[in-house]
């Protein structure tokens, strides 16, 4: 089946190609000659592993910054690894790591801000979503974890330093 793109300004006189059997996406020019192609699985894994924000926009209550902070994590079987966030917001983390824990599995987090490294955050969270391998070389594997109990004052700090590190970033 073939598409002609039609709306999207820049691309117009494009054609998208599906090959249902080939399992496969093809754009070709004006002319019928092949740009490139993706297999499926390349194209499911890009969107799984690139729109976190988007996948999730609708179950967050609270906005996320980038910023790597060190966290310490205690599974329930007892193991302890150390790692750094991605991205930090007051309701969660992402949380990197070459081998994600299953979502749905609940774990301890401890960690440290910026403005005040002596100062420990102690939480409760579980398992929300995984990444499991690297995208383009910019996204790591990891994992995004969701706060299940967490001190009303560290959430404050988190929300306050994600508000500021946002507003930051919109005047750079």
């Amino acid at each position: 089946m073939k598409f002609p793109v039609t709306a999207t300004r820049e691309h117009q006189g494009k054609i998208l190609g599906i090959d249902c059997d080939q399992e496969t996406l093809s754009l070709f020019d004006d002319k019928g000659q092949r740009l490139g192609i993706l297999s499926w699985g390349t194209l499911i894994e890009h969107i799984l592993s690139v729109d976190e924000d988007a996948r999730f926009a609708h179950s967050r209550m609270h906005p996320r910054a980038p910023l790597a902070i060190k966290v310490h994590c205690i599974t329930p079987e007892g193991k302890h690894f150390d790692s750094l966030t991605g991205g930090i917001g007051g309701g969660g983390l992402f949380i990197e790591s070459s081998t994600p824990l299953p979502p749905g599995t609940e774990l301890k987090v401890e960690f440290a801000l910026p403005d005040r490294p002596g100062e420990k955050f102690g939480t409760r969270a579980k398992v929300a979503w995984t990444r499991s391998k690297p995208e383009r070389y910019l996204l790591f594997p990891g994992m995004g974890i969701q706060f299940i109990d967490i001190d009303q004052n560290a959430q404050k700090r988190l929300i306050d330093l994600v508000d500021s590190l946002n507003r930051t970033r919109a005047i750079a």
